[in-house]
């Protein structure tokens, strides 16, 4: 059977003090994504599912970091799944109140950098450190 193949935008977000936006979801720190709808030009999935999924009202999306892939297997499709996903970084400005999306199982949303950063990239997906180490590194 072929893989699927799903297209999905999402974003690092930067605040004004530099910190980078995480959420943590199904066990490990993950960043703001999801699947593009029909019809949905990439960059505004990738806007449209950071603000879903973190509360944040305003979001500026800036320049595409990478495009990356991810091959799973998916119970509900049963089969095998190819994930594209367009990184874009985006800021988003002053003290905006963060919501995290439960219905995403979402379960936390931090602005971390530094150490704290670091600790949360060691409790991460391998895909999710790749994107991030484009940035910081």
């Amino acid at each position: 059977m072929e893989p699927i193949k799903i297209i999905a935008g999402g974003g690092l977000v930067f605040n004004e003090a530099g910190a980078l936006l995480m959420i943590f979801r199904r066990g490990k720190w993950d960043l703001p994504k999801g699947k593009l709808d029909e019809g949905e030009t990439i960059e505004d999935c990738a806007l449209r599912e950071v603000k879903e999924e973190t509360g944040l009202a305003e979001v500026i999306r800036e320049e595409l970091i990478s495009i990356g892939y991810h091959h799973y297997f998916d119970l509900h499709l049963n089969n095998n799944v190819i994930k594209e996903t367009h990184w874009f970084r985006m800021h988003a400005a002053g003290n905006q109140p963060l919501t995290p999306q439960t219905e995403e199982d979402i379960t936390d949303i931090r602005w971390v950098q530094g150490t704290e950063l670091e600790a949360c990239l060691n409790d991460s997906y391998p895909n999710i450190v790749e994107v991030i180490k484009k940035v910081f590194y």
